[in-house]
């Protein structure tokens, strides 16, 4: 209820609140009815607007945790080093290796042991919140400092999403979706007037695109049944399409379910993940919309955490009347430990 008190002025002009000595209310005490309001010119104080609680944020997303191994710890490095080994056999492991008995010697394994290194970076910013600011949310019932807190994380988080899909150029990393040491190839141009894109396509040649890039990766990685692909990445415009386009207008599947059951992947026991990125359209050459395959497992792919996002410190600034917190992480580039394992197939 609106608290009323009344304000006058005496006689000889002197300007009172809260009561007056020509009979007005005693200091203190509500005015609640209108006679008293006109008779002691009480003035109404109200706030005449209804407070919405929920503050909105802005409108994204990030969806690098679901397409990257991220290993987490390491500490504050420069660079994460992995080993890699080559073997060698005198003229191969076919009839070379075969022996007998009058044999004065045999063919020896060679082992080459080599290291590669992959850049990491320093992410580092901070918030402030004035004295009087932060005097002013606690009046209010709102943590200031928690609501810039919650614009660190989102910048974090937009942060490792641009270094996961594509690096930073300035720095000289990549990302999945532009690494130099993954070939490139164009789609099937199988689709209406000798299209390459999913939209002038049938299920069966969408699936064809995709049973040969994943055939093409298996090949190229030896048919290791563990680097068959598990991960395939398109723009949101071809995601839509194949999960709201049945496959025939009496059907109840769509091309979704269609290629999530009959890939090649999927035939060999393997859960194809089919996902969408805002990263891979016009990524192709051409600026055609590309689709990433590969294999996402912690052996052919990641990338570390090494320091996962800290508030550093946090002090008092005088000079400019506020507190000052330190935020910090250390990441490193995507490391792609065998280039055969992903390909990317333009033009969809």
């Amino acid at each position: 209820m609106a608290n009323f008190q009344n304000v006058g002025t005496t006689n000889a002009g002197i300007f009172t609140l809260g009561g007056s000595a020509m009979g007005g209310a005693p200091s203190g005490v509500p005015m609640m009815d209108a006679a008293a309001i006109q008779s002691g010119g009480a003035f109404l104080t109200s706030e005449l607007e209804k407070r919405d609680p929920l503050i909105r944020k802005p409108l994204t997303s990030v969806t690098y945790p679901r397409d990257i191994p991220v290993k987490v710890g390491g500490g504050w490095v420069d660079y994460v080093s992995a080993m890699s080994v080559a073997y060698g056999i005198a003229n191969g492991s076919g009839d070379s290796a075969v022996t007998g008995g009058g044999a004065n010697g045999v063919p020896l394994v060679q082992a080459s042991v080599s290291k590669g290194a992959f850049k990491a970076h320093v992410f580092a910013t901070a918030l402030r919140v004035m004295f009087q600011d932060m005097q002013r949310a606690n009046g209010i019932g709102r943590s200031l400092d928690q609501l810039l807190q919650e614009g660190i994380r989102l910048t974090y988080d937009k942060h490792m999403d641009a270094n996961v899909y594509v690096g930073f150029e300035q720095y000289g990393t990549t990302g999945l979706v532009n690494n130099a040491d993954v070939v490139e190839t164009a789609a099937v141009a199988s689709g209406t007037g000798g299209s390459t894109k999913w939209a002038d396509k049938i299920p069966k040649q969408i699936l064809e695109d995709i049973n040969n890039a994943i055939t093409a990766v298996w090949a190229a990685s030896e048919y290791d049944e563990d680097a068959i692909p598990n991960h395939i990445l398109i723009p949101y415009e071809q995601y839509s399409y194949i999960t709201t386009t049945m496959l025939s207008e009496l059907g109840t599947e769509t091309i979704y379910d269609f290629l999530k059951k009959h890939n090649v992947a999927a035939n060999h026991g393997v859960e194809l993940v089919i996902a969408p990125t805002r990263w891979v359209k016009g990524a192709g050459t051409s600026g055609g919309d590309r689709m990433v395959v590969y294999v996402s497992k912690e052996r052919f792919l990641k990338m570390d955490e090494l320091v996962p996002l800290s508030r550093i410190m946090s002090a008092p600034n005088v000079t400019n009347i506020c507190y000052d917190t330190a935020y910090m992480a250390n990441i490193s580039e995507v490391q792609l430990m065998y280039g055969t394992t992903m390909l990317y197939v333009d033009g969809i």
